[in-house]
């Protein structure tokens, strides 16, 4: 049974990556798996990350900013 706690989420930061939260699965492009070390991920929205597609903190010092 899935309880209200493990459902998935998405949460954009401001100015930051995405925080994923829960039980998925992430893919390439191709559709291939990535794997997972945690249940907990920072996905990459600047592009700038070297560890694509998870975020790497570069977004700090290179300026990036999303709208509100």
């Amino acid at each position: 049974m899935i309880t209200r706690r493990d459902e998935p989420t998405i949460t954009p930061y401001p100015d930051g990556p995405l925080i994923v939260r829960g039980d998925v699965q992430v893919l390439t492009v191709e559709g291939e798996p990535i794997e997972r070390r945690r249940r907990t991920v920072a996905l990459c929205r600047c592009g700038l990350s070297s560890i694509k597609p998870f975020c790497d903190g570069t977004h700090k010092a290179a300026g990036f900013r999303t709208d509100d």
